[in-house]
């Protein structure tokens, strides 16, 4: 059993570690606005995780091998909100480049609790979260796995992924990383807003 939560929490950490929509939610928001709403987004995008987990444990990749049809409606909807988020950043990247606008912020997030919400619904459009949660962690919870090690597996995944998310919110919020950011500001968002696009894409074409 110990080795089963040492390959999840490697395997997970792993999944954390590789760039995707989580990563530069949280490192643009905590880069831009402030810190306390960075922390929100962490918290925001840990609940989306928990929720995939929950999902999963419940046997989520045996609910999409038999309801196609909605897996197809999380990766298409998944992917307008990828898309949608993108629009936004590039709107304000655009907005940055007049000087009246130059204090414009890149996404609108005036409230904390907007960062939440953020955070959760780009988690739970992520393609990573999906893909992930929809197939390969379900490779290692098999049958014989009970509640008591399902219910350990759920919470260390949610602590794994605060943990990670607050030190990169943490790093993006220093000083230096916000002098660097006001100085490229428009590029910065500009290749958030594609990437967040990209994603979005890939998501609808891929389904």
């Amino acid at each position: 059993m110990l080795m089963l939560f040492l390959t999840v929490a490697a395997v997970q950490i792993i999944a954390l570690m590789s760039p995707g929509p989580d990563f530069f939610f949280v490192s643009q928001t905590a880069i831009s606005r402030l810190r306390k709403e960075a922390m929100m987004a962490v918290l925001g995008i840990t609940c989306g995780v928990m929720v995939w987990a929950g999902v999963a444990l419940l046997g989520l990749h045996l609910i999409l091998a038999k309801m196609a049809w909605l897996h197809t409606l999380i990766m298409v909807g998944g992917g307008l909100y990828l898309c949608w988020m993108g629009y936004q950043m590039l709107r304000g990247a655009l907005k940055k480049g007049a000087p009246e606008t130059t204090d414009a912020q890149p996404v609108a997030l005036a409230r904390s609790g907007r960062s939440f919400a953020k955070g959760l619904l780009t988690n739970l459009s992520n393609p990573k979260a999906i893909i992930y949660f929809g197939s390969i962690f379900s490779l290692f919870v098999g049958d014989d796995v009970g509640a008591a090690a399902r219910g350990g597996l759920f919470a260390l995944i949610a602590l794994e992924t605060f943990v990670w998310f607050s030190l990169v919110a943490s790093l993006f919020a220093l000083p230096t990383m916000r002098r660097g950011y006001q100085r490229l500001a428009k590029w910065i968002d500009g290749v958030a807003g594609v990437l967040f696009a990209g994603f979005g894409i890939h998501l609808i074409i891929s389904r």
